[in-house]
């Protein structure tokens, strides 16, 4: 995969990339913001740990619907009002916090971050993956893949970059600047590939109009279903997504607060640790995924990963010193080829005309495991980093965590690749035949 291959996804991934990094630079520093607006003088702070795993559960649930429904709507209707849509929905939150810091702009940004998180969180990605699915040939999406993960790990690293040397007051300017920058370039550059059928049944009542639209809708996800459940592959990658979103999305939402109650960190060592890992992904998802996918194909590379991921769960469960969370970062550089291969196994199964509605149900199955998690992972990360844990383990909900990711590798195990299934009734006409990679 060379640059002037991807140069048709050019006015995708810029946005994307700048998309990223705004996000990405304000990660290291809201754990600092939060706690220090709501446990003031503290270094442990439950009220952040169980508002994060709070706010980690109501997305989940919405996003069981919101998901499917986006990958849906974004083939009947189009790539880029959803793209759009989705982008715009983050500027709002960071918008509070450079206004004010305070503990009531920080409660209101857990809200307006919840609804943005419940529109865009995985809905970007499942929808750029559909957008990729429309005009790279198949042989070549596992490749283009890795260079979508590849930029967003760059791109996290650019932001980590911003956030380890920009004052701390700076940060959330900067990033709505960059964000708001992202939906205007796409709406003046990014083409459309789906063909929209934009006649309207100009005597249809509201009522009757609102009925139609969930009615397709309807119509919609049971077919996704349909087409999951026909797929021996598409049934087993869902076992996959949905046992490593559950032991990774509970990681990610206690480790920073962990980090710092254990071992003191602040935003200059997370940037450090988070670049650990977006410098390496950079070479492994570029580099590495493109040349080795070929010879070894999807699911070694898959399996490869997630057991990455166990080592980098058991690590930081069993920290002992502060260097330790510095070498557990640095399997992250092989774990994150956990999605690329993902998305390759998904696409790869799914007929051009069901790519939205088949990433979008498989997200929305993550998102089931994403607001489980906390359920579980909040309240044992307070209980054994406060003075009543049974016994000296600060890490164990982390080392709960790496079970599940176990489960998950067991099914990767077991994958079997099988042709695009085609549902009943499966038309491609509203597809833009837009031209292939060569």
């Amino acid at each position: 995969m060379s640059m002037s291959e991807l140069k048709p996804l050019i006015h995708l991934l810029f946005p994307l990339c700048v998309h990223w990094i705004a996000e990405e630079m304000t990660v290291s520093v809201l754990v600092d913001v939060t706690t220090n607006a709501l446990c003031p003088g503290k270094t442990t702070c439950s009220q952040a740990i169980y508002l994060t795993g709070l706010q980690q559960t109501v997305v989940g649930i919405f996003k069981m619907v919101v998901l499917p429904l986006l990958g849906q709507l974004a083939d009947d209707y189009g790539r880029k009002p959803m793209l759009l849509l989705t982008l715009s929905t983050t500027i709002f939150p960071f918008a509070l916090l450079a206004w004010d810091k305070s503990k009531g702009f920080v409660y209101a940004y857990y809200v307006l971050r919840t609804i943005s998180y419940i529109i865009s969180q995985g809905s970007i990605f499942c929808i750029s993956v559909a957008y990729v699915a429309d005009i790279v040939e198949e042989n070549k999406r596992a490749a283009t893949f890795a260079w979508i993960t590849g930029l967003f790990s760059a791109s996290h690293v650019l932001g980590n970059l911003l956030a380890r040397f920009l004052p701390g007051e700076y940060i959330f300017v900067v990033s709505i600047v960059l964000l708001i920058f992202c939906p205007v370039y796409m709406k003046l550059f990014l083409s459309e590939t789906v063909r929209t059928n934009t006649r309207q049944d100009q005597q249809s009542t509201c009522l009757t109009t609102i009925f139609k639209v969930l009615q397709d809708r309807y119509k919609s996800m049971r077919n996704s279903v349909i087409v999951v459940a026909n797929s021996s592959t598409l049934k087993r990658i869902a076992y996959v997504s949905f046992f490593y979103e559950l032991g990774m999305s509970g990681i990610t939402s206690v480790l920073l607060y962990y980090l710092k109650s254990s071992f003191g960190f602040n935003k200059n060592q997370f940037s450090e640790i988070l670049m650990v890992v977006g410098i390496g992904s950079i070479f492994s998802q570029i580099l590495v995924l493109p040349l080795l996918n070929p010879v070894v194909g999807e699911k070694v590379v898959l399996c490869i990963a997630l057991l990455a991921s166990i080592i980098y769960a058991i690590l930081y469960g069993l920290a002992w010193a502060p260097w330790v969370p510095y070498l557990s970062a640095s399997f992250g550089v092989i774990y994150v080829l956990v999605k690329p291969s993902t998305y390759a196994v998904i696409s790869n199964a799914t007929s051009s005309a069901n790519q939205g509605k088949v990433q979008g149900f498989i997200a929305g199955i993550q998102s089931v495991a994403s607001f489980i998690s906390p359920l579980i992972m909040s309240p044992l990360t307070s209980l054994f980093l406060s003075s009543k844990a049974p016994f000296n383990c600060k890490g164990f909900s982390l080392l709960c965590a790496s079970v599940s990711l176990i489960i998950s590798l067991c099914h990767a195990w077991l994958l079997k690749t099988d042709e695009p299934t085609k549902s009943d009734g499966e038309d491609n006409s509203d597809h833009i035949e837009a031209p292939l990679l060569s």
